[in-house]
């Protein structure tokens, strides 16, 4: 279910309200590969119910470049959607989610393994309020970047 961002506070207070483990995690997921999925499993299952924060398409070209995304903001809701592990979907247009953190308060914060606690804005905030950040092994070779780079005919493997 789409989420709308006025209304994420509300609605996961009441989540919380019945007992949910509320477990989030963010990122653009334009072209959603067996990487994204194997990552969002892992996610769920930190918790009862996994909000996704998505980039808006803003976001997005200011994120990758005038080329990107390659799927619009609401095909890529609805892919995410149809995944198993993905309870909802919230859009945002910062560079960062530390102000949808702040709205959605989960309980557990879930990023690739390519980031670290000093590297990740929204550490700070999730650690002031008792959440938990979990830092998740990336699959290696598996990327949106990569499957672009193949499509255009540039890839190096």
């Amino acid at each position: 279910m789409l989420i709308d961002r006025k209304d994420a506070a509300q609605f996961c207070e009441e989540l919380r309200r019945c007992g949910k483990k509320i477990v989030f995690t963010n990122g653009c997921f334009d072209i959603i590969h067996a990487g994204h999925v194997r990552y969002l499993t892992t996610a769920k299952n930190f918790g009862d119910v996994l909000i996704v924060g998505l980039n808006t398409d803003e976001s997005v070209r200011r994120l990758k470049g005038e080329s990107r995304p390659i799927n619009n903001q609401g095909d890529r809701a609805e892919v995410l959607l149809g995944l198993k592990a993905v309870d909802y979907v919230i859009f945002f247009g910062e560079a960062t989610a530390e102000n949808l953190i702040s709205e959605v308060k989960p309980d557990i914060y879930v990023k690739g393994g390519d980031y670290t606690l000093a590297t990740l804005p929204e550490a700070k905030i999730i650690q002031s309020y008792g959440g938990r950040v979990e830092l998740v092994n990336l699959v290696a070779g598996h990327s949106t970047t990569n499957i672009v780079e193949k499509i255009l005919g540039r890839d190096k493997g």
